[in-house]
Protein backbone atom coordinates (compact mmCIF):
# COMPACT_ATOMS: atom_id res chain seq x y z
CA UNK A 1 0.00 0.00 0.00
CA UNK A 2 1.17 3.56 -0.94
CA UNK A 3 2.78 5.27 2.46
CA UNK A 4 0.54 7.96 2.76
CA UNK A 5 -2.58 5.67 3.28
CA UNK A 6 -0.14 3.32 4.94
CA UNK A 7 0.28 6.43 7.53
CA UNK A 8 -3.37 7.11 7.68
CA UNK A 9 -4.23 3.63 8.08
CA UNK A 10 -1.50 3.10 10.98
CA UNK A 11 -1.93 6.50 12.92
CA UNK A 12 -6.29 6.23 12.79
CA UNK A 13 -5.57 1.97 14.37
CA UNK A 14 -3.27 3.44 17.13
CA UNK A 15 -5.08 6.46 18.43
CA UNK A 16 -8.70 5.22 18.27
CA UNK A 17 -8.46 1.45 17.10
CA UNK A 18 -11.29 0.56 15.37
CA UNK A 19 -14.52 2.77 15.41
CA UNK A 20 -16.61 -0.33 15.94
CA UNK A 21 -14.51 -1.98 18.63
CA UNK A 22 -13.13 0.14 21.13
CA UNK A 23 -11.94 -1.88 23.53
CA UNK A 24 -12.69 -5.15 25.23
CA UNK A 25 -15.41 -5.44 27.67
CA UNK A 26 -13.69 -8.58 29.40
CA UNK A 27 -11.79 -5.57 31.33
CA UNK A 28 -14.42 -3.46 33.51
CA UNK A 29 -13.97 0.02 35.15
CA UNK A 30 -13.70 -1.48 38.72
CA UNK A 31 -9.85 -2.81 37.50
CA UNK A 32 -8.94 0.80 38.22
CA UNK A 33 -10.18 3.01 41.41
CA UNK A 34 -13.80 2.42 41.08
CA UNK A 35 -16.30 4.42 42.92
CA UNK A 36 -19.50 1.91 43.61
CA UNK A 37 -21.66 4.59 44.62
CA UNK A 38 -24.79 5.14 41.64
CA UNK A 39 -28.20 5.98 41.21
CA UNK A 40 -31.16 4.85 39.38
CA UNK A 41 -32.65 7.82 36.87
CA UNK A 42 -33.72 8.10 33.70
CA UNK A 43 -32.66 10.13 30.68
CA UNK A 44 -33.45 13.71 31.46
CA UNK A 45 -29.88 16.05 31.77
CA UNK A 46 -31.09 17.72 35.54
CA UNK A 47 -31.75 14.09 36.67
CA UNK A 48 -28.12 13.70 35.78
CA UNK A 49 -26.74 16.55 37.29
CA UNK A 50 -28.57 15.51 40.30
CA UNK A 51 -27.11 12.07 40.47
CA UNK A 52 -23.76 13.41 40.36
CA UNK A 53 -23.81 15.74 42.91
CA UNK A 54 -24.34 12.40 44.67
CA UNK A 55 -22.22 9.79 43.33
CA UNK A 56 -19.30 12.07 43.06
CA UNK A 57 -19.56 14.25 46.30
CA UNK A 58 -16.95 13.99 49.10
CA UNK A 59 -14.23 13.06 46.89
CA UNK A 60 -15.99 10.61 44.80
CA UNK A 61 -15.43 10.85 41.08
CA UNK A 62 -17.31 8.42 37.92
CA UNK A 63 -20.09 7.15 39.77
CA UNK A 64 -22.73 5.13 38.13
CA UNK A 65 -25.92 5.86 36.56
CA UNK A 66 -28.55 2.77 36.08
CA UNK A 67 -30.83 4.54 32.48
CA UNK A 68 -33.92 2.43 31.19
CA UNK A 69 -34.23 2.79 27.32
CA UNK A 70 -36.61 1.54 24.92
CA UNK A 71 -35.08 -0.51 22.43
CA UNK A 72 -37.45 1.16 19.51
CA UNK A 73 -36.70 4.63 20.98
CA UNK A 74 -34.12 6.07 18.02
CA UNK A 75 -34.39 10.18 19.19
CA UNK A 76 -30.57 10.39 18.31
CA UNK A 77 -30.74 14.69 19.60
CA UNK A 78 -32.26 13.45 22.88
CA UNK A 79 -29.73 10.41 23.49
CA UNK A 80 -26.82 11.83 22.43
CA UNK A 81 -27.60 15.12 24.26
CA UNK A 82 -28.27 13.02 27.32
CA UNK A 83 -24.22 10.70 27.03
CA UNK A 84 -22.92 14.33 26.31
CA UNK A 85 -23.99 15.37 29.81
CA UNK A 86 -23.25 11.88 31.27
CA UNK A 87 -19.88 12.54 30.07
CA UNK A 88 -19.94 16.24 31.54
CA UNK A 89 -20.95 14.83 34.69
CA UNK A 90 -18.09 12.19 34.98
CA UNK A 91 -21.12 9.48 35.07
CA UNK A 92 -21.07 6.05 33.69
CA UNK A 93 -24.09 4.58 32.36
CA UNK A 94 -25.50 1.02 32.57
CA UNK A 95 -28.34 0.85 30.06
CA UNK A 96 -31.05 -1.00 30.97
CA UNK A 97 -33.10 -2.22 27.81
CA UNK A 98 -37.00 -2.44 27.97
CA UNK A 99 -40.23 -2.97 26.02
CA UNK A 100 -38.86 -5.12 23.52
CA UNK A 101 -41.69 -5.50 20.63
CA UNK A 102 -39.76 -8.23 17.75
CA UNK A 103 -36.73 -9.75 17.38
CA UNK A 104 -35.64 -6.76 14.85
CA UNK A 105 -35.41 -4.56 17.67
CA UNK A 106 -32.74 -5.98 19.15
CA UNK A 107 -30.15 -5.29 16.45
CA UNK A 108 -31.72 -1.66 15.75
CA UNK A 109 -31.21 -1.33 20.13
CA UNK A 110 -27.63 -2.43 19.44
CA UNK A 111 -26.91 -0.39 16.26
CA UNK A 112 -28.30 2.85 18.09
CA UNK A 113 -26.75 2.57 21.07
CA UNK A 114 -23.43 1.68 19.51
CA UNK A 115 -23.86 5.28 17.85
CA UNK A 116 -23.93 7.17 20.81
CA UNK A 117 -20.82 8.95 22.48
CA UNK A 118 -20.08 6.66 25.38
CA UNK A 119 -18.27 8.38 28.56
CA UNK A 120 -16.15 5.26 29.05
CA UNK A 121 -14.36 2.63 27.29
CA UNK A 122 -16.85 -0.35 28.78
CA UNK A 123 -20.17 -0.48 27.50
CA UNK A 124 -22.60 -1.69 30.37
CA UNK A 125 -25.97 -3.25 28.92
CA UNK A 126 -28.42 -5.00 31.71
CA UNK A 127 -30.85 -7.12 28.81
CA UNK A 128 -34.64 -5.91 30.38
CA UNK A 129 -36.14 -5.88 34.31
CA UNK A 130 -37.56 -8.89 36.11
CA UNK A 131 -38.72 -11.24 34.22
CA UNK A 132 -39.93 -13.98 36.30
CA UNK A 133 -42.57 -11.33 36.86
CA UNK A 134 -45.30 -11.10 34.48
CA UNK A 135 -45.93 -7.78 34.34
CA UNK A 136 -42.15 -7.41 33.18
CA UNK A 137 -42.50 -9.89 30.35
CA UNK A 138 -45.60 -10.07 27.59
CA UNK A 139 -47.83 -10.49 31.03
CA UNK A 140 -46.89 -14.21 31.21
CA UNK A 141 -43.84 -16.15 33.13
CA UNK A 142 -42.27 -17.38 30.21
CA UNK A 143 -38.26 -18.34 31.07
CA UNK A 144 -37.42 -19.88 28.03
CA UNK A 145 -38.40 -17.21 25.83
CA UNK A 146 -36.31 -14.92 27.95
CA UNK A 147 -33.59 -16.89 27.97
CA UNK A 148 -34.11 -17.04 23.96
CA UNK A 149 -34.02 -13.09 23.93
CA UNK A 150 -30.74 -13.16 26.64
CA UNK A 151 -28.97 -15.39 23.63
CA UNK A 152 -29.78 -13.57 20.90
CA UNK A 153 -29.37 -9.77 22.77
CA UNK A 154 -25.69 -10.82 23.92
CA UNK A 155 -25.03 -12.24 20.29
CA UNK A 156 -25.91 -8.98 18.67
CA UNK A 157 -24.86 -6.31 21.07
CA UNK A 158 -21.32 -8.30 20.97
CA UNK A 159 -20.90 -8.57 17.46
CA UNK A 160 -21.87 -4.90 17.11
CA UNK A 161 -19.15 -3.55 19.26
CA UNK A 162 -17.17 -6.46 21.78
CA UNK A 163 -16.89 -2.77 24.34
CA UNK A 164 -20.73 -4.07 25.22
CA UNK A 165 -20.52 -5.50 28.90
CA UNK A 166 -23.65 -7.91 29.41
CA UNK A 167 -25.45 -8.35 32.24
CA UNK A 168 -28.77 -10.62 32.83
CA UNK A 169 -32.19 -9.09 33.48
CA UNK A 170 -32.32 -8.69 36.92
CA UNK A 171 -34.40 -10.78 38.98
CA UNK A 172 -36.94 -10.54 41.57
CA UNK A 173 -35.10 -12.91 43.79
CA UNK A 174 -38.18 -13.02 46.61
CA UNK A 175 -40.70 -13.93 44.29
CA UNK A 176 -42.55 -17.52 45.45
CA UNK A 177 -44.55 -19.70 42.45
CA UNK A 178 -48.04 -17.89 41.60
CA UNK A 179 -49.78 -14.88 41.18
CA UNK A 180 -47.88 -13.81 37.99
CA UNK A 181 -44.62 -14.66 39.09
CA UNK A 182 -42.10 -17.70 39.14
CA UNK A 183 -39.69 -18.86 41.57
CA UNK A 184 -36.07 -17.81 40.53
CA UNK A 185 -34.15 -21.17 41.37
CA UNK A 186 -37.80 -22.62 38.95
CA UNK A 187 -36.76 -19.75 36.61
CA UNK A 188 -33.14 -19.68 35.90
CA UNK A 189 -33.34 -24.11 35.61
CA UNK A 190 -36.17 -23.58 33.30
CA UNK A 191 -33.77 -20.90 31.15
CA UNK A 192 -30.57 -22.99 31.46
CA UNK A 193 -32.86 -25.81 30.31
CA UNK A 194 -33.84 -24.27 27.33
CA UNK A 195 -30.43 -22.74 26.32
CA UNK A 196 -27.70 -24.62 27.93
CA UNK A 197 -24.61 -22.46 29.33
CA UNK A 198 -26.78 -18.91 28.73
CA UNK A 199 -25.35 -18.10 31.80
CA UNK A 200 -21.72 -18.42 31.11
CA UNK A 201 -22.19 -16.14 28.40
CA UNK A 202 -22.75 -13.06 30.79
CA UNK A 203 -20.21 -10.62 31.68
CA UNK A 204 -21.63 -9.37 34.70
CA UNK A 205 -25.03 -10.44 37.22
CA UNK A 206 -27.15 -7.87 37.87
CA UNK A 207 -29.29 -7.90 41.12
CA UNK A 208 -32.21 -6.64 43.00
CA UNK A 209 -31.28 -7.26 46.46
CA UNK A 210 -34.52 -5.33 47.91
CA UNK A 211 -35.20 -5.92 51.91
CA UNK A 212 -38.07 -7.76 52.62
CA UNK A 213 -40.62 -7.92 53.75
CA UNK A 214 -42.95 -4.86 52.44
CA UNK A 215 -39.22 -3.37 51.58
CA UNK A 216 -39.10 -2.61 55.04
CA UNK A 217 -36.54 -5.85 55.95
CA UNK A 218 -33.55 -5.79 58.56
CA UNK A 219 -30.08 -4.86 57.65
CA UNK A 220 -29.12 -7.98 59.17
CA UNK A 221 -31.41 -10.55 57.35
CA UNK A 222 -29.41 -12.75 54.76
CA UNK A 223 -30.70 -14.84 52.28
CA UNK A 224 -32.75 -14.21 49.15
CA UNK A 225 -35.56 -11.87 50.81
CA UNK A 226 -32.55 -9.52 51.85
CA UNK A 227 -30.42 -6.85 50.52
CA UNK A 228 -27.44 -9.58 50.46
CA UNK A 229 -29.92 -11.44 47.74
CA UNK A 230 -27.30 -11.29 45.67
CA UNK A 231 -25.04 -13.64 47.98
CA UNK A 232 -27.95 -16.13 47.67
CA UNK A 233 -28.04 -15.76 43.46
CA UNK A 234 -23.86 -16.37 43.42
CA UNK A 235 -24.04 -19.15 45.24
CA UNK A 236 -27.29 -20.25 43.04
CA UNK A 237 -25.19 -19.65 39.85
CA UNK A 238 -22.13 -21.39 40.90
CA UNK A 239 -24.19 -24.46 42.43
CA UNK A 240 -26.74 -24.83 39.49
CA UNK A 241 -24.48 -23.74 36.62
CA UNK A 242 -21.05 -23.67 37.63
CA UNK A 243 -20.53 -20.27 36.89
CA UNK A 244 -18.00 -18.34 38.97
CA UNK A 245 -16.93 -14.67 39.61
CA UNK A 246 -19.36 -12.60 38.13
CA UNK A 247 -19.11 -9.29 39.12
CA UNK A 248 -22.54 -7.76 40.70
CA UNK A 249 -24.15 -4.97 39.58
CA UNK A 250 -26.91 -3.68 42.16
CA UNK A 251 -29.17 -2.08 39.48
CA UNK A 252 -32.30 -1.79 41.85
CA UNK A 253 -32.38 -1.79 46.11
CA UNK A 254 -33.60 0.47 48.93
CA UNK A 255 -36.09 0.81 51.64
CA UNK A 256 -39.22 2.42 50.90
CA UNK A 257 -40.14 5.89 53.45
CA UNK A 258 -43.38 6.55 54.09
CA UNK A 259 -43.26 10.16 52.59
CA UNK A 260 -44.87 10.35 49.65
CA UNK A 261 -48.22 11.89 47.75
CA UNK A 262 -50.30 9.47 49.76
CA UNK A 263 -48.55 8.76 53.16
CA UNK A 264 -47.90 5.15 54.37
CA UNK A 265 -47.29 4.32 57.43
CA UNK A 266 -45.93 0.72 56.96
CA UNK A 267 -42.52 1.63 55.55
CA UNK A 268 -40.21 3.41 58.16
CA UNK A 269 -39.51 7.06 57.93
CA UNK A 270 -37.69 9.09 55.68
CA UNK A 271 -35.09 9.67 58.38
CA UNK A 272 -34.82 5.84 59.28
CA UNK A 273 -34.70 5.16 55.98
CA UNK A 274 -31.95 7.08 55.28
CA UNK A 275 -30.05 5.75 58.04
CA UNK A 276 -30.57 2.05 56.80
CA UNK A 277 -29.25 2.76 53.24
CA UNK A 278 -25.74 4.31 54.98
CA UNK A 279 -25.17 1.21 56.97
CA UNK A 280 -25.97 -0.38 54.11
CA UNK A 281 -23.49 0.80 51.90
CA UNK A 282 -21.39 0.57 55.54
CA UNK A 283 -21.96 -2.43 56.16
CA UNK A 284 -22.40 -4.86 53.15
CA UNK A 285 -22.03 -3.13 49.82
CA UNK A 286 -18.75 -0.98 49.63
CA UNK A 287 -16.92 -3.60 52.18
CA UNK A 288 -17.70 -6.69 49.22
CA UNK A 289 -15.31 -6.90 46.24
CA UNK A 290 -18.18 -8.62 44.42
CA UNK A 291 -20.06 -5.69 43.78
CA UNK A 292 -19.04 -2.98 41.29
CA UNK A 293 -22.02 -0.65 41.49
CA UNK A 294 -24.94 -0.06 43.37
CA UNK A 295 -27.95 2.11 42.49
CA UNK A 296 -30.60 1.90 44.92
CA UNK A 297 -34.10 3.13 42.96
CA UNK A 298 -34.78 5.80 42.23
CA UNK A 299 -34.30 9.11 41.75
CA UNK A 300 -38.06 10.44 41.13
CA UNK A 301 -41.40 7.94 40.21
CA UNK A 302 -44.63 8.67 40.05
CA UNK A 303 -47.05 7.42 42.87
CA UNK A 304 -47.35 4.61 44.19
CA UNK A 305 -43.60 4.05 43.72
CA UNK A 306 -42.82 7.45 44.66
CA UNK A 307 -41.94 5.83 48.58
CA UNK A 308 -38.59 5.15 47.10
CA UNK A 309 -37.74 8.55 45.50
CA UNK A 310 -34.50 10.42 46.85
CA UNK A 311 -36.08 13.88 45.58
CA UNK A 312 -39.17 15.04 46.71
CA UNK A 313 -42.45 16.17 44.15
CA UNK A 314 -40.65 19.76 44.50
CA UNK A 315 -37.12 18.42 43.67
CA UNK A 316 -35.67 18.94 46.98
CA UNK A 317 -33.44 16.38 48.19
CA UNK A 318 -35.01 13.15 50.90
CA UNK A 319 -32.65 12.87 53.91
CA UNK A 320 -31.06 9.77 52.18
CA UNK A 321 -29.73 11.94 49.41
CA UNK A 322 -28.00 14.17 52.08
CA UNK A 323 -26.30 10.84 53.94
CA UNK A 324 -25.31 9.40 51.37
CA UNK A 325 -23.76 12.46 49.54
CA UNK A 326 -22.01 13.25 52.65
CA UNK A 327 -20.02 9.73 52.76
CA UNK A 328 -16.47 9.83 51.46
CA UNK A 329 -16.05 8.19 48.07
CA UNK A 330 -13.08 7.24 45.73
CA UNK A 331 -12.40 9.00 43.08
CA UNK A 332 -13.33 5.92 40.10
CA UNK A 333 -10.87 6.38 36.93
CA UNK A 334 -12.28 4.43 34.02
CA UNK A 335 -11.12 4.67 30.90
CA UNK A 336 -12.62 7.05 29.22
CA UNK A 337 -13.23 6.94 24.87
CA UNK A 338 -11.37 8.80 22.74
CA UNK A 339 -12.15 12.39 22.99
CA UNK A 340 -13.30 12.36 18.98
CA UNK A 341 -16.68 10.62 20.14
CA UNK A 342 -17.90 13.82 21.35
CA UNK A 343 -17.94 15.56 18.40
CA UNK A 344 -20.21 14.01 16.25
CA UNK A 345 -19.03 15.57 12.65
CA UNK A 346 -14.82 14.88 13.60
CA UNK A 347 -16.47 11.62 14.72
CA UNK A 348 -17.78 10.61 11.09
CA UNK A 349 -14.70 12.15 9.34
CA UNK A 350 -12.28 9.84 11.86
CA UNK A 351 -14.69 7.09 10.80
CA UNK A 352 -14.58 8.05 7.08
CA UNK A 353 -11.13 8.10 6.83
CA UNK A 354 -10.65 5.02 8.89
CA UNK A 355 -13.35 2.75 6.59
CA UNK A 356 -11.42 4.39 3.59
CA UNK A 357 -7.77 3.79 4.71
CA UNK A 358 -9.06 0.22 5.77
CA UNK A 359 -10.61 -0.61 2.05
CA UNK A 360 -7.15 0.94 0.56
CA UNK A 361 -5.27 -1.52 2.45
CA UNK A 362 -7.39 -4.85 2.28
CA UNK A 363 -7.32 -3.62 -1.63
CA UNK A 364 -3.46 -3.71 -1.68
CA UNK A 365 -2.90 -6.99 0.43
Amino acid sequence: MSSVWGLVFSTLLGLFGGHNQVLSASVGSWALPNNKFGLYIYSVNDYASAAATLVNSNGGDWGYVLVPYAVYDTDIEKWRGFFLELHKDNLIPIIQLWDLRNSEDTQHAAEFLDSLPWPTTIHYVSVYNEPNDSRFWYNKVDPAGYAAVLDQTITTFKKQNSAFFMLNGAFNASARNGNGYMDEVDYVTAMNKAVPGIFKRLDGWASHPYPQPNFSGSLADTGRDSIKAYDWELSLLKDKFGVNNLPVFITETGWAHQEGVTPDYSFYTADQTAALIKEAYEQVWLPDPRIIAVTPFTIKYSHPEDHFNWLDPENKPYPQFYAIQQMPKVAGKPTESPWYLFYPDIRQIIIDLFDRATLRVNTNM
